[in-house]
Formats: C-alpha cells, structure tokens, sequence
C-alpha cells in the first residue's frame, strides 16, 4: 500500500502517523497542502491531528479549501481510501467529504486522556483486524470534538451502519463519562457512502506499540496494509 500523508502548517501528528503506517508495511510519502495532485500510485491519503492553520476560523475550515483538496476529492470519487483523525476528521466535514461538523467540547476544554471505543464496523477495509463489539483502548487530545449533524444525517448514518466507532467505558457500555466531548450517540469516527473514507476523533497511531502504552491502535493500520 502506498499512503500519503498530507501536511498543513500546523499539522504536528504527520510523524506519528507515518510511523503507524511504515510499521504495518505501507509506503509512505508526505504531500504538501499547496500541491495539487497526489503521487501516483496512492491507495491511500491521511489527514493527520494538529492544528491546521492554527485552527482560525474554524477547526479544518481553511484546510478544507487547500489546493490539494481536489485532487483528494478525486481520489475519493474512483474509491480511493481517506482516512482523517482529529484534525483530520475536522477536515473531512469541513470540505464535505464527510458529513456534520465537529464543535467545541461541552465542558468548552481542551482533553487529553487515554480513551475507550467500541468498534462498530468490522467489514471495512479500515476494522477488518477487529471484530465488531470489541473495545480497544487508544487516546484523545482535542478541543473540538463534539460531533453533530442534523436528525435526519445521524438516522441516515446509523441505519446505513456508518458509524464506525463509539466511546465507551472500558466494558463497552456507552456513558456520559466516557463520552466527554458530547458527541451525539458517542459518535467517535464515522464513514463515507461508500465506506472508502473514515473520520474520527480519537488517536490510533499514539498506540501502536508496547513501549508507547499500548498496541490497540495498530489493528487499524494494519487493516488498511491488509
């Protein structure tokens, strides 16, 4: 798999990612925001955690309209695999790749702390290594994570089975507690239509091996090697 990793002034999880991507076998390739078409030969494009333009106006918004955006919209339009976290997944709604938008946490702070998920997809080219009902143990860091998106969105993504992770306690019993940002239905990551594109909030790449706390973020990225 070749995956590239596109970089933003302000994008501080590029490394991480790459990392994640390169342990699980992919080739990785960085692309600046301002070019305007992939390497060839990409299966698959990230959008790394950080602050994108130091997040002015909104979290991902002047992200959302870089260059390269057409060039990724392209490559999600013939099948192409997107994959945003954080940062990234801000960026996805704010260039309509995805749909909602994610807003200030109800506490209105920033949080930074290890994070439980129910997997509720497995099927997908992105959860296969997990099986659906499994809580994996990862991690969060934002200031805006609240997902929301209008009723008729949210049936839409729940009876399309889009919802691809919740949070939840360690047992993976969906609570308030664990779902501090306030997230509509604890929605954690969602997909595309075609499920070729995947946003969410929490950090895989943070725990993809034992000496960084953990190795539940790995099953994804070796998902998408796969």
């Amino acid at each position: 798999m070749r995956a590239a990793v596109l970089v933003f002034p302000g994008s501080n999880r590029d490394g991480d990612v790459s990392r994640a991507l390169r342990l699980a076998g992919a080739e990785v390739v960085s692309v600046w925001h301002a070019e305007t078409a992939l390497p060839a030969g990409t299966d698959l494009v990230v959008f790394p955690g950080g602050f994108s333009y130091g997040d002015y106006l909104r979290c991902g918004a002047i992200a959302g309209r870089a260059a390269v955006m057409d060039a990724v919209r392209a490559h999600a339009a013939r099948g192409g695999l997107v994959l945003g976290i954080c940062n990234g997944f801000q960026i996805l709604c704010e260039s309509g790749l995805l749909p909602g938008v994610l807003m200030r946490n109800v506490n209105r702070r920033f949080i930074c702390h290890r994070q439980f998920l129910r997997v509720e997809q497995a099927d997908t080219r992105f959860a296969s290594a997990y099986a659906v009902g499994q809580v994996i143990d990862v991690c969060v860091a934002h200031g805006e994570g609240n997902y929301f998106a209008d009723a008729d969105t949210v049936a839409r993504l729940e009876g399309d089975g889009r919802v691809a992770f919740r949070y939840c306690d360690a047992s993976g019993v969906l609570t308030e507690d664990a779902n501090r940002n306030g997230s509509l239905n604890s929605i954690a990551g969602i997909y595309s239509e075609n499920r070729n594109v995947l946003g969410m909030m929490p950090h895989p790449e943070n725990f993809v091996e034992a000496l960084m706390g953990g190795t539940d973020g790995r099953g994804l990225f070796e998902s998408l090697a796969a």
